[in-house]
């Protein structure tokens, strides 16, 4: 163990100071999103105005769930509703989740569902149980960066394998190529955050034989599975059959409950899939519970009325078509369309800004622009591009696409 020591005087006394271990499995959690903001943090100390176009969080920008969401929070709250609920999650709950999921064509029970603290806490719980040292994971090239951080935290090594962004297709014979004796799980995520590429059906039947073929797991995102433009959304469940699928969803996005943090793990009915069924509610118990009052409100969002929904994604649009438009039209920049979420995820065609870092930090710091770098979601197929997010307003973005021009027109 490296040993840093130091004296200090402490009352006439000489003591010797060691800074202690920390895990080197540490130094694999990245988070590109959310890091980039320190950068950003000096740039205003200068009295520069940033625009915030990093994070995709629905409610910072003006979203918010409807009042019969947030009353049904209160009233549990008022209620007494305000103890440790049963580990894998409230049962009316699980029982409107396994209505939805089967509505999207998986043939699931409310008892194949697993309430969690987010998306984020379902996909650790779910890496941690399928993943060793040395272990490797296939995921989207590019990704969203907790796949990788988890994938290293837990001993594994995340592959990243090739997708056409124009045609929102994978490149099945990269994957091919790149599965080996250690390949335990192949994840997807559709519609895709960084780049908004929504699978179409064929797609994913291509990617289940692939897995099965190789008697691997499939792990596929879904939490933006509401969000889609031109095309009809279809989940994997719709050609998973009895193969080995783990979905993970929420209501983050889709339902504008970023901040409440109510996620789910769902199984499909494969054999396959006995030994982490058993094994993974463990990490449940373990940690307890998920917040009951949210799990009410989430409860009231997949019951009540959903018109708000629709109104959230038509709005979403009218700012893909204007933010793809603009970015197209500058040298220097394209961007393929985004079927869904709300990213753009354009690419840098000259090298005179230098890394895609770069570009982001000098966009930054004379624009008060703030992106994030391509390289952020996976070095091999994130390098060369930014993603930006096109939740604000239609003015806000209007600005902010002036100043991306102007910086790129330099």
């Amino acid at each position: 163990m490296l040993r840093v020591q130091t004296s200090k005087n402490l009352t006439g006394l000489n003591i010797c100071l060691d800074k202690l271990k920390v895990s080197k499995k540490v130094a694999g959690v990245e988070y590109a999103i959310r890091d980039i903001v320190l950068a950003a943090r000096k740039v205003q100390k200068k009295g520069i105005k940033v625009d915030y176009l990093n994070i995709g969080d629905p409610v910072q920008f003006g979203f918010q769930p409807p009042d019969n969401v947030k009353q049904a929070m209160i009233d549990a709250i008022r209620n007494g509703k305000n103890y440790y609920s049963e580990s894998e999650g409230l049962p009316e709950l699980r029982e409107e989740i396994a209505k939805k999921e089967n509505y999207k064509g998986i043939s699931i029970e409310s008892d194949d569902i697993l309430i969690t603290n987010g998306v984020s806490e379902g996909l650790d719980m779910v890496i941690s149980s399928i993943v060793e040292e040395g272990d490797e994971v296939l995921l989207p090239g590019p990704y969203y960066p907790p796949y990788a951080s988890y994938v290293r935290l837990h001993g594994g090594i995340p592959i990243e394998f090739g997708v056409d962004l124009e045609n929102s297709t994978p490149d099945i014979d990269d994957i091919k190529s790149k599965i080996t004796k250690k390949t335990v799980a192949i994840c997807l995520i559709s519609p895709n955050n960084p780049t908004g590429v929504v699978f179409n059906e064929s797609s994913l039947k291509k990617l289940v034989d692939l897995a099965n073929e190789h008697h691997l797991y499939i792990i596929c995102d879904e939490i933006y599975d509401q969000i889609v433009f031109d095309e009809k959304f279809i989940g994997i469940g719709k050609v998973a059959g009895d193969s080995p699928v783990i979905i993970l969803n929420g209501v983050s996005k889709v339902h504008l409950m970023s901040g409440w943090r109510i996620g789910y793990i769902a199984f499909n009915q494969s054999p396959q899939l006995d030994a982490i069924r058993e094994s993974l509610p463990k990490l449940a118990r373990v940690r307890i519970a998920t917040n009951l009052p949210v799990q009410y409100g989430a409860l009231e969002s997949l019951r009540g009325p959903q018109g708000y929904i629709s109104e959230f994604v038509s709005e979403c649009k009218k700012r893909r078509d204007l933010v793809i438009r603009r970015l197209n039209e500058m040298p220097g920049l394209s961007c393929s369309n985004p079927k869904g979420s709300f990213y753009a995820f354009p690419k840098i065609e000259t090298n005179k800004f230098g890394t895609d870092k770069e570009f982001v930090t000098k966009l930054l710091e004379t624009q008060g622009v703030l992106t994030v770098h391509g390289s952020g979601f996976g070095e091999k197929y994130g390098s060369g591009y930014f993603r930006l997010v096109y939740l604000p307003s239609m003015k806000i973005l209007e600005s902010a696409m002036n100043k991306i021009e102007n910086f790129v027109s330099q």
